[in-house]
């Protein structure tokens, strides 16, 4: 798959993916005989984790320290889960805030609606 349609698939732009790329947090993309790059099935898979993982905001630096420990092999799955457990720690905290926001926000929505009901009957009235 070329980079324009791992792009568009992926919501990512040409740009970060080849920066991606060019930081080690993809590894070097095959390429057709006139040097386009050719996504492979876990080309698009890797992009997939690393788009989840950086909505879930994991910075960049963990990413590549993660993949780092992925090469090294199964002697590093307790330190990669110990990873993802933080991660997921730091997300639901994250989420608990976005929920406070928005209880917060319907309320003051609520608030504005019976303001507005209000001078309505004051009008019809």
């Amino acid at each position: 798959m070329k980079i324009s349609e791992v792009s568009e698939q992926s919501g990512l732009s040409v740009d970060t993916l080849r920066y991606y790329e060019k930081i080690g947090l993809i590894p070097p993309i095959n390429r057709t005989d006139s040097g386009i790059r050719d996504y492979g099935e876990l080309d698009l898979r890797r992009v997939d984790f690393i788009k989840c993982m950086r909505t879930a905001g994991l910075p960049v630096e963990v990413l590549i320290a993660y993949f780092a420990l992925v090469q090294q092999g199964d002697e590093t799955i307790q330190a990669r889960k110990e990873i993802l457990q933080k991660q997921r720690t730091q997300l639901v905290v994250r989420m608990a805030e976005l929920q406070e926001t928005l209880d917060l926000l319907n309320h003051k929505i609520q608030v504005y609606e019976n303001a507005i009901l209000t001078k309505e009957q004051e009008l019809a009235d």
